[in-house]
């Protein structure tokens, strides 16, 4: 490790892959591959489809197309960086060899909050999913307890109950051990692949390709009605879909062969995810004119399901959706418990986060600790104004990881890769170029928002990490 007292003192590489984890190995390539997929199936199938039809029409597949490949340049640099350090902490952990402790502060900060948000968030739209499907059984949640404050203007609400208990279950699966989180999660991802893929084995008899015309509506990039629409913007709406992949790198010390495991893993998901996101586009928009989501944004399969009058399948819709939900939750927990055991470990948080609990083999503390601060979070607060702070934390994430395999690219070309990006310097420019593209599309406040947060935790940084830090203290 570099020495001194700069903000900007690095890792090395060597030192690092001699570092022994006291965290469990148990994970193989099909399950960092349903990681993968359980982060990312989730909203994009079950809720953002119907407005990104209103965007592009049926060339809504061709957005998705744009965003899978735009993940893919990104996944492709995650993946060489995964098997070049195969430890724990994702961004963060690669920004600190490649940029210096400083950038990786501000990443792990960054990431930090995108999975609390995204977990917050999600917990919300899942809290509507129970509540509808136990209406649908005659069961009724008392209204105050199904929302936060001001989350529907004209109806009354106090507290999420719901969303509350549902990441508090997910905390304690977390906490007792990597094999059970694994289990639950492949469990559920088999579930909620099942689901999708009985929805389309049922409505694929139905598509007329003549709601297919025209095909590309709006163009790549047009305003209609004051709101940008075409392929392009639809794109920047999807693009969201596929965020998830990136936590799969949070797990390198509880994998087995890591630098060659982490790799497929990573691209596998996100390949497998955009083939099942592809398809259903081109059956939803198929089946219903493009024009008729307008009434379903929320839940856009119910237009489909009302058009071929397969309502029988909206139950196991409902309950594939909770599923899905459950996994994006439970893979954005487990890699913000993981991220923050790094820092800790590196002397940037207090030690309490870093602790691993004695039988169970996991970072307990710190992993309970996020857990019911994100789960209140989800309780208490109206999260349609922040969500897009998910977006921006995740992007620059990705753009620092771009990055850096062109720095590692130049600075340590002779460093042992299990897996090496293809078309390097272009993938790794192609993603930064996309990034920029998706930041510059977000509206002023969320700027205003991430940079509020980057304030408290440089506050945070220079009160405490910087003079805690292990790199400091060596």
């Amino acid at each position: 490790m570099e020495m001194g007292s700069s903000i900007f003192r690095k890792k090395d590489v060597n030192s690092l892959l001699h570092q022994r984890s006291p965290l469990k190995r148990t994970l193989r390539t099909m399950d960092l591959t349903f990681l993968g997929i359980g982060a990312i199936i989730g909203t994009g199938i079950f809720v953002l489809t119907g407005k990104g039809a209103l965007t592009a029409g049926p060339a809504l597949s061709v957005s998705f197309l744009i965003a899978g490949i735009c993940c893919g340049f990104a996944a492709l640099c995650y993946a060489e960086f995964a098997s070049l350090a195969p430890i724990s902490g994702s961004a963060y952990t690669y920004s600190y060899i490649a940029f210096g402790e400083i950038i990786a502060f501000i990443i792990g900060w960054d990431l930090i909050l995108e999975y609390s948000l995204a977990t917050a968030t999600v917990s919300a739209g899942w809290s509507g999913y129970l509540v509808s499907l136990l209406g649908d059984f005659g069961i009724h949640l008392p209204t105050v307890l199904t929302a936060a404050a001001g989350t529907t203007p004209g109806v009354t609400t106090y507290f999420n109950l719901p969303a509350f208990l549902i990441v508090l279950i997910i905390t304690w699966i977390i906490s007792i051990g990597i094999t059970q989180t694994k289990e639950v999660n492949n469990v559920m991802v088999i579930i909620k692949i099942g689901v999708v893929l009985l929805f389309i084995i049922c409505t694929v008899w139905f598509v007329k390709t003549a709601n297919w015309h025209p095909f590309n509506p709006y163009g790549w990039y047009s305003y209609h009605g004051g709101t940008a629409t075409g392929i392009i913007p639809a794109a920047s709406i999807v693009f969201f879909s596929f965020i998830g992949f990136d936590a799969v790198s949070s797990s390198a010390e509880e994998t087995i062969n890591p630098s060659k495991t982490l790799p497929r893993g990573i691209i596998l998901s996100l390949v497998i995810s955009l083939i099942l996101y592809v398809i259903m586009t081109l059956i939803m928009t198929g089946i219903v004119k493009y024009t008729g989501f307008a009434n379903y944004l929320n839940a856009p399969i119910m237009a489909v399901l009302h058009k071929t009058g397969q309502l029988w399948l909206s139950i196991i819709v409902s309950l594939g959706a909770i599923v899905g939900m459950t996994t994006v939750m439970l893979v954005c927990l487990y890699g913000q418990s993981r991220i923050s055991y790094s820092m800790s470990r590196d002397g940037l948080f207090p030690k309490f986060f870093s602790d691993i609990h004695p039988k169970y083999q996991t970072p307990a503390k710190g992993t309970w600790f996020f857990g019911i601060v994100t789960a209140l979070a989800g309780g208490l607060i109206n999260l349609n104004i922040l969500s897009e702070l998910v977006n921006i934390g995740t992007l620059t994430a990705f753009i620092l990881v771009s990055a850096g395999i062109l720095y590692m690219r130049r600075k340590q070309p002779d460093l042992k890769r299990g897996f090496r990006a293809p078309g390097v310097p272009f993938t790794p420019l192609l993603s930064i170029g996309f990034c920029l593209v998706l930041i510059a599309g977000l509206n002023w406040e969320t700027w205003l928002r991430f940079l509020v947060w980057l304030a408290i935790g440089l506050t945070l940084y220079f009160t405490y990490g910087r003079k805690h830090s292990k790199i400091n203290a060596d």
